[in-house]
């Protein structure tokens, strides 16, 4: 009897522990999903702070600058997008926010081809404060969980001066001229560090409905890891504006740039491509000598085409040394 008592004494204390045990771990896990919840809505929570829209941006995040402030990662995530670029380190669409009722540029950079997010934020900053008539906006910048980059910019319908076969005109290449080299002068002489643009080329400026110039593409290069900035370089070279000096990421100065911009002149001058451009062939394009000016046609001053030639053949020296600068260039270019 004794004995029976023992066993039931036992089993009831083994029952008890068991019910103990299992209610310990029910407020365990209980704890810890609400935790979890408590997490996921302060996150959420604080991510839209500020914002016009409700959105969850926790799976990724969005860096807005000036004139970008009413885009959320959903508007561009979602928006419906032609592509209108690509390369082998991205791709550019022509997307419709429609939300907001706009049209904007984003370029997708893939994640085997740049940097970690980490090491951008500066860059990304930088980028994002630069604010010029002659320079295209940053106005957003979202990389996603599996680390892939959109940059948010402004679309030009105008499109770009490669495809513009109207920019033969004087008064058309002065103001296209003079506006690139101001656009140049601010990244190289403007800020507190000077920017390399690193991928000059006329595909790479747009143009306004005042046919004024507006610089793309600077500090690009700075997103990419080294196998894709090669890449771009060899790119670079194929079309024609590469100075003979850029072998590697680390040769691109302001001189490289200079080069890439006398090229651009010749090719505003010459009516052909960069690398169809031969220094005692056709450097003369026949419709700069006439421009039309309410409907009456003016002869065009040869002393002012020859002193443009002159100016694009010296940025173009095979010597970064006898390049001229860019605060040089825009006062020729005034003289002109």
């Amino acid at each position: 009897m004794e004995k029976t008592h023992k066993i039931a004494v036992i089993v009831s204390l083994s029952i008890s522990l068991g019910i103990f045990i299992v209610l310990a771990l029910v407020c365990v896990c209980r704890r810890k999903v609400s935790r979890k919840d408590k997490s996921l809505d302060t996150e959420a929570s604080f991510k839209s702070k500020g914002k016009g829209v409700e959105e969850l941006e926790i799976n990724g995040e969005l860096i807005r600058f000036n004139g970008g402030e009413d885009v959320t990662s959903v508007d561009i995530l979602d928006a419906p997008g032609e592509v209108i670029g690509k390369s082998g380190y991205g791709t550019l669409y022509r997307a419709n926010l429609v939300r907001i009722d706009s049209v904007a540029c984003l370029r997708f950079l893939r994640p085997t081809c740049t940097k970690k997010v980490q090491d951008l934020m500066h860059l990304v900053q930088l980028l994002g404060s630069i604010r010029h008539p002659n320079l295209v906006p940053l106005y957003a910048f979202y990389f996603g969980p599996r680390d892939e980059k959109l940059l948010v910019h402004p679309f030009y319908e105008c499109g770009n001066l490669n495809q513009k076969d109207e920019c033969r005109k004087w008064t058309v290449i002065s103001r296209i001229s003079n506006g690139i080299a101001r656009g140049l002068d601010y990244l190289h002489t403007g800020l507190q560090k000077p920017v390399i643009h690193g991928n000059l080329k006329s595909k790479n400026i747009f143009l306004d409905q005042n046919q004024q110039p507006i610089v793309s593409d600077f500090g690009l290069h700075d997103f990419l890891n080294l196998s894709a900035t090669q890449e771009m370089l060899e790119a670079v070279a194929v079309e024609g504006y590469k100075a003979p000096e850029l072998i590697k990421i680390q040769d691109m100065s302001e001189a490289t740039d200079i080069f890439s911009f006398g090229m651009i002149l010749l090719e505003l001058l010459t009516g052909k491509e960069p690398l169809r451009v031969t220094p005692d062939q056709g450097l003369q394009h026949y419709d700069i000598m006439f421009d039309k000016i309410n409907g009456d046609e003016s002869l065009m001053n040869e002393e002012r085409t020859v002193g443009f030639f002159q100016l694009a053949m010296a940025c173009c020296s095979p010597s970064p040394s006898l390049r001229p600068d860019i605060k040089q260039i825009c006062r020729k270019l005034a003289e002109i």
